[in-house]
């Protein structure tokens, strides 16, 4: 007949209750989240902005992008600031179907010439109202767009007008550095990179498939 070791046995106990403990947290926490999915119950379009001065808002809202595609949805891109230089998202996009829009000036900083600068976001400005019009777009992406508010480019009403008058379905996701607190104000989500580290700041330039 085999002895029962007391270490042993209180070991499995003490395994057994933070097994139980886990699984009573668990539950609790699924009773939350289970709450908070009967509870949002409604359909329409989201208003996401993704700001902040860290690096990957493009990125993660490229990524938005794919994900509809991938579902077999319509989206369209507007790239403010940037220039006409290769892209590689805009190089897979584009073959998937997405309809893009590029202000092509390049930074304001390199034009400096704000009337030329001004011009080109009127004009981008424009497509970009007649896809915030266009009931057949399922996601509308403004790369960039905060800048063109923060350099007075565009006046702020104007945007807001056509975010709140847009499809009722559609979805947006706005992106760049310091967006005004109006759009932020009608947003359904927003989202605030933060800068930890960066790769550039250490002397490490840009590379394609990575950066851009």
């Amino acid at each position: 007949m085999s002895e029962t070791n007391p270490t042993e046995t209180g070991v499995n106990k003490s395994a057994a209750t933070k097994a139980e403990r886990h699984k009573a947290r668990q539950q609790k926490v699924k009773q939350g989240v289970d709450a908070k999915i009967a509870q949002a119950q409604e359909e329409k379009g989201i208003l996401l902005v993704l700001t902040g001065n860290g690096k990957g808002k493009s990125t993660s809202g490229f990524g938005t992008v794919a994900r509809a595609v991938g579902h077999g949805k319509k989206a369209a891109v507007v790239q403010f600031i940037k220039g006409n230089w290769e892209c590689g998202e805009r190089t897979l996009l584009e073959g998937a179907g997405v309809e893009f829009h590029v202000m092509g000036t390049g930074f304001t900083w390199e034009t400096q010439d704000r009337d030329k600068d001004t011009a080109a976001a009127e004009k981008a400005w424009s497509a970009t109202e007649k896809l915030l019009q266009d009931e057949s777009i399922d996601l509308v992406m403004l790369d960039e767009l905060t800048y063109m508010v923060s350099y007075h480019y565009l006046e702020v009403d104007r945007v807001i007008n056509a975010l709140q008058n847009r499809p009722k379905m559609q979805h947006v996701i706005v992106t760049g550095r310091a967006c005004h607190r109006a759009i932020i104000d009608i947003a359904d989500t927003v989202s605030e990179v933060v800068p930890v580290k960066h790769a550039f700041e250490a002397g490490i330039k840009a590379q394609p498939g990575f950066d851009y």
